[in-house]
C-alpha cells in the first residue's frame, strides 16, 4: 500500500503533537501554512488527507474543530478518514475523457452526469481495458456470462442503448465504436 500523507494546514499545535508521535503512526506528516503550498503539495499525492480547523472546500479534508480530543480518538478518526479516501479513490475510474464512479454508477464529464446500470458500467470497463476490438462472443462470455453458442442479440441491444444514452447526454457519437470484429472504446 502506498504511503498515507497527512497534511496539517495552519494548525501548528496539532502538527507538533503528532510529530512527537511520528514513529508510532503509519502516515507521513507534513505541515503547510498557505494555500499555494497546499495546492503544490497535493498536486502529486494520491493518498493524502488534509487536517485543518476550518473547512477549506477541498477534497480529502478532515476538519478538526471539536477540541479538546483524546489523542487515541484522533488517530482513530484519522485512520477512518484515510479508509474513506482509499475507498473513494478505488471507486473512480477514468475512461477516455470521462470519469466513472463505480459506487454511484455514474459517468461524468464537464459537470454532466449520466446514470448507468451495472451491466453498462461492466461493459464500459471491460471495453476500456482492451486495446483491440472486443467480439460480441467475448462480451457475452465475460460481461453477460452467456455461452458463446447461444444465439442472442443482448450485447448488440445493450451497446446500442448505451451508445444512444451517451449521445443524448454528452453529444458523443464515437465513445464506443463498432468495428468489423467487435466493439472498442476509441
Amino acid at each position: 500500500m502506498n504511503t498515507q500523507n497527512l497534511i496539517i494546514y495552519k494548525f501548528t499545535e496539532l502538527y507538533h503533537i503528532l510529530k512527537e508521535l511520528d514513529l508510532d503512526l503509519n502516515f507521513k506528516i507534513t505541515f503547510v501554512d498557505n494555500k499555494n503550498s497546499l495546492n503544490e503539495k497535493v498536486k502529486n499525492l494520491h493518498n493524502h488527507l488534509i487536517i485543518s480547523n476550518k473547512n477549506l472546500d477541498t477534497g480529502n479534508q478532515f476538519v478538526l474543530d471539536n477540541l479538546p480530543i483524546n489523542i487515541l480518538k484522533l488517530v482513530e478518526k484519522i485512520n477512518i478518514e484515510f479508509l474513506k479516501v482509499h475507498f473513494n479513490s478505488q471507486s473512480k475510474v477514468k475512461v477516455d475523457n470521462y470519469s466513472i464512479d463505480l459506487n454511484s454508477r455514474e459517468m461524468l464529464k464537464n459537470n454532466t452526469t449520466l446514470k448507468l446500470t451495472e451491466k453498462e458500467i461492466n461493459t464500459i470497463i471491460y471495453l476500456s481495458k482492451s486495446k483491440i476490438p472486443v467480439s460480441i462472443h467475448e462480451l457475452q462470455d465475460k460481461v453477460w456470462s452467456y455461452q458463446s453458442d447461444i444465439e442472442t442479440h443482448t450485447v448488440e441491444t445493450h451497446i446500442y442503448r448505451l451508445r444512444k444514452k451517451i449521445l443524448n447526454t454528452f453529444d458523443d457519437n464515437g465513445f464506443i465504436v463498432s468495428k468489423k470484429n467487435g466493439y472498442q472504446i476509441k
